[in-house]
Formats: C-alpha cells, structure tokens, sequence
C-alpha cells in the first residue's frame, strides 16, 4: 500500500500579495508594498477597522494580523495602509486553485488563501514530493506574481504545520519521523488550534514544548482539557486520519455568516444571530427545492481565532427550526465565552429533495414547521422579506441592527 503524501499550500500574506500583484502590473505603480511596512485593513471608522494582513517589513515593528489599526500605528507610525478588496482576492484565490487543480483531481479548498492536496502516487508524473512542490511554487509565483509555502507529509495536520515554518516562498516536510526533531523543540502554543487560553492550562502542568505535551499521560491530559486534550495530545503526536475532501461542484452548499458591529458577549445573543443565519439558508434550500445533511457553525472571536465544528442529521432538511437547533447544539459545543465578531452557519450534503426517512427520534414536529415555513415563504414572496418576522427578532431588534446577512455557497 503506498504511503499518503498530502500537501499544504498557503499563500503568503494572500490580502497584501494580491493588493501588490495588482499595483505592479495592472496600474504598473513601481513601489512593491510587499517590501515597505504596509498592510491590508478596514475603515478606521467602522468595526473593521483591523489588519487583515501585513508585511514581514511591518511584522518586525510587531505589527499583527488581528489587531486592531490603531494599535498597529502605534507601533509603526509609517504603516502604510491599503483598504481591503474582496473581489479581487475571490478573482486570485480562483487562479490559485486552478492551478492546483491541475495538479492533483483531490484539491480541498481549506480558506480563501490555502488548500490541502493529496499528491498520493503522483510521483511517476511529478517526481519526489519535494520536487513536485517547488514545481507547484515556482509556477504560482511565475504565473500569477505572488508566492506560497507548500508543507509536505503524510497528513493534513502535519502538512499545515510545515507550511506554517519559514516563510515565504519555502518548501518543508513534516513526516512523522521528523516531527521530533522539528516539532517537539517547538513552543506548545506553536501547535495548530491551541489558544492561549489552553497554553496557560497546559504551562501551569509544566508543559512548555510540544514534546513534552507528546509525552504527558494521555488520562492526564483528558482529566484537565476533556475532550480537546487528547485531540492535542494526537496532534502532538503527529497523528490525524482526516482524508482530503474534494466535494464535486454538483454537490452544492449553502451557507451564510455575519460579521457583528459589537462583541457578543451572551448566548441569547448569539442564538438570535443563529437563527437569523438558519431563517436565510433554510429559505434557499425551499427556494432551490433541495434538502441538506451536514450543519456545521463556525465563530470567529475578536482575537480573529476562527473554530467549527460540524455534525450529521438523521434526516436531511430544509426545515429552518431543525439547522437551527442543530446549529445551537454544534455553538453550544465550541464556545468557549470569548467575544464573538463573527458567526456563520455552513451546510453540505446536498440532495434533491425526497420524502423524509423516518427515525426513531422523529416525533411529528417536522410537519408542523414544514407547514409554517411554507406559509412563511409564501407570505414573503408576495408581500417583501420583512412581512413577516419572528417575535424574538423584535424583542432583540438592536442586535439585529448589529449585522448583516452575507450569503456563501451560491
């Protein structure tokens, strides 16, 4: 059986590249912002007035990515600041996936600016790993005018991690048998998905590397941090079995998020958030006559570390009671009481839609919220979206006022 070989490609500072790829050669300007203190960030006015991505030359001031602008000019007062352009990024990351495309058929899109690759048994066209890698690098960089890292390993996690080691325009492995001369020497806040938070746990039981969190007892570490601490504990130990997901384009999501004017701070507050998601996408799948089966929350804090998780339902649903509840149940799960700055509800799975498969659990409620959300659209189609609203969106209408809806997936 051959052995996984799974890249990682990550775009180095993806916002600020392409802000700078885009200066050079299209309004042929001749400052490369890549080589001065610079970064991306939002109106200074607005909420969003944070960094969105920043230079190496404006990380040596300490400038980071998260922070908000006037914390940024404080430490570099000759920060030169450039707004944010969505379009063009979605037109760059496009290109970039093509690419990979390419490349291997099993390309999984993790963000807007990286992807994992499973590059198994592609040696015989490619080459070595490592040589396929730098082929895929050099040509980005060529082709397109910004460069990536690409990790190389036996899994998606190790692969991340390597990627994540010098930047930019680098190539590394992480294969298991290295991971204790690369990884364990390694600060344990270095690991993927550890937040400070959890580093000041796992520092107070003396576990400062991640080698030494690799060798804790796995009971201690359950016994402490419950179930996330034999996940790190895994992660540690170079261990993840999660497969590169390549979803084809017919088997469509649908999902929304919304970025919030003001921390949220309370779990009525966020639920009111989550059902207004739920009410958007459950709409468009009645609207597209299809059916889901995988509700996944992703929130995102003001610190900007974004966290998800997903579960499966029994039955697939449009129903906007039912991803509503399972949303709740998967916020409940991965909250953690940090300010919330964003929240979204992504669903996959998608399916034509059929009769209900009956189950155990079904006690009939279905029907009834079939019936309410068919009079629901109905009386919105004929008489505008705010002809009807629910009783907690007035009774929470300054929340309301905080966000936006932004619909992902079609």
């Amino acid at each position: 059986m051959q052995e996984r070989v799974i890249f990682h490609i990550d775009v180095n500072s993806a916002f600020l590249s392409w802000e700078s790829v885009y200066r050079l050669n299209v309004l042929h300007e001749d400052l490369d912002l890549r080589t001065i203190p610079a970064a991306i960030g939002g109106d200074e006015k607005k909420r969003r007035g944070i960094i969105l991505a920043k230079s190496i030359a404006a990380k040596e001031f300490g400038v980071r990515t998260g922070e908000s602008i006037m914390e940024a000019r404080k430490k570099c007062p000759k920060l030169y600041l450039a707004p944010a352009n969505y379009e063009l990024y979605k037109k760059n990351s496009k290109a970039f996936m093509d690419i990979l495309r390419e490349y291997s058929p099993d390309v999984e899109p993790y963000s807007i600016d990286e992807a994992f690759m499973d590059m198994t048994g592609m040696q015989t066209l490619l080459g070595e790993p490592v040589e396929a890698a730098v082929t895929i690098k050099d040509r980005i960089r060529s082709e397109l005018g910004f460069t990536v890292n690409v990790g190389i390993s036996r899994n998606k996690y190790l692969a991340k991690m390597a990627s994540d080691f010098e930047k930019p325009d680098k190539v590394h492995t992480l294969f298991p048998e290295e991971i204790r001369d690369k990884m364990w020497p390694l600060p344990v806040g270095e690991l993927l998905f550890v937040g400070r938070s959890t580093v000041k746990k796992l520092e107070a039981m003396g576990i400062r590397t991640i080698g030494e969190l690799a060798r804790t007892d796995l009971g201690i570490l359950r016994s402490v941090l419950k179930k996330q601490g034999e996940s790190i504990w895994n992660f540690a130990n170079g261990i993840d079995f999660s497969l590169v997901q390549t979803e084809p384009e017919m088997n469509k999501g649908y999902g929304n998020s919304t970025t919030i004017s003001f921390d949220v701070t309370d779990t009525e507050a966020a639920k009111t958030v989550l059902l207004a998601l739920a009410e958007s996408v459950g709409a468009r799948l009645r609207r597209d006559e299809v059916k889901i089966q995988v509700v996944s929350v992703s929130i995102k804090d003001n610190q900007l570390k974004k966290m998800s998780h997903q579960k499966v339902l029994d039955s697939a649903t449009n129903i906007t009671n039912e991803i509503y509840q399972a949303a709740c149940e998967l916020f409940h799960e991965l909250w953690d009481g940090r300010p919330i700055r964003l929240l979204g509800i992504q669903t996959s799975h998608t399916k034509d839609e059929e009769a209900r498969q009956l189950t155990l659990f079904d006690n009939g409620e279905y029907e009834k919220w079939e019936h309410m959300d068919q009079a629901v659209d109905e009386i919105r189609r004929k008489f505008g979206s705010n002809a009807v609203r629910r009783a907690s969106f007035l009774k929470e209408d300054s929340i309301n006022k905080g966000f936006s809806i932004r619909h992902r997936g079609d």
